[in-house]
């Protein structure tokens, strides 16, 4: 189970202050009593990934031991993985969990107060860039501004030592009807913006290591090396690599 890092120290740190941030990135309020406040981005969770997931993995550990008063869960346009997916994985496991559409984030975080954003990763290039859901980047920065911490939950295997930064991550683009139809069952879909009308619909975003404040993986919490903005990605891919290696050896 990817969630076993008990082994989340510094996001149950974060968690666990229960500082509400004032919306200008200021002063926060200690409010020691509370779970935290978690928003997620996307699908994370069982359906995606395995277990209990990355990122929802942690809000699930965060819940196992008390430690959760809220998730939230956008809901990730145009596709709608976390209306459709992390929403029902809320319901379904019993965790207190809001749906907020994508355009809410900043007048939650001003309104509402959170504690921590926690997202998944498709890939993590060697300086700690990191590639996800189109709306991941977008959700970083409205973080900084709120001067929420923003984390990325991966497991080792998608941890890319072999490409530099986030510019080196070729993004896909989806096709149009994603954007301007939606489904409506029985296979049938229909159009909600005007025949014509051009698009550009990028399946992920790159948020820039600089707004992440560390790499949750199975091995534990990576965070910036040295006070710069980078993360020793490739140093802990070899130290996995070297550990899964003496396993195969002692098995073998």
């Amino acid at each position: 189970v990817f969630a076993v890092a008990l082994a989340f120290p510094s996001v149950l740190r974060t968690a666990s202050s229960g500082a509400v941030c004032d919306g200008s990135g200021g002063a926060c309020n200690a409010e020691q009593d509370r779970g935290a406040r978690v928003l997620t981005i996307c699908n994370t969770g069982s359906l995606a990934t395995a277990g209990w997931g990355t990122a929802l993995g942690v809000i699930r550990s965060l819940h196992a031991r008390g430690r959760l008063e809220r998730a939230y869960a956008l809901e990730t346009r145009p596709y709608n993985q976390g209306s459709r997916l992390t929403a029902f994985e809320l319901v379904e496991d019993g965790l207190p969990g809001t749906l907020v559409c994508d355009s809410m984030a900043a007048a939650l975080m001003q309104r509402r107060g959170v504690d921590a954003c926690i997202v998944g990763a498709d890939r993590v290039a060697a300086n700690g860039d990191t590639a996800n859901k189109i709306g991941t980047y977008a959700l970083s920065i409205i973080a900084k501004h709120h001067g929420v911490p923003f984390f990325v939950a991966a497991p080792t295997t998608t941890l890319d030592s072999g490409t530099r930064s986030g510019a080196d991550i070729t993004i896909e683009e989806r096709p149009s009807d994603e954007l301007c139809c939606i489904d409506v069952g029985g296979g049938q879909r229909h159009r909600i913006a005007v025949q014509g009308i051009e698009t550009w619909n990028p399946a992920f975003d790159v948020t820039p290591c600089g707004l992440i404040a560390g790499v949750v993986t199975e091995r534990g919490t990576l965070e910036h090396v040295d006070g710069k903005e980078t993360f020793d990605i490739a140093g802990c891919k070899n130290a996995a690599a070297a550990e899964e290696s003496a396993k195969r050896r002692k098995l073998g």
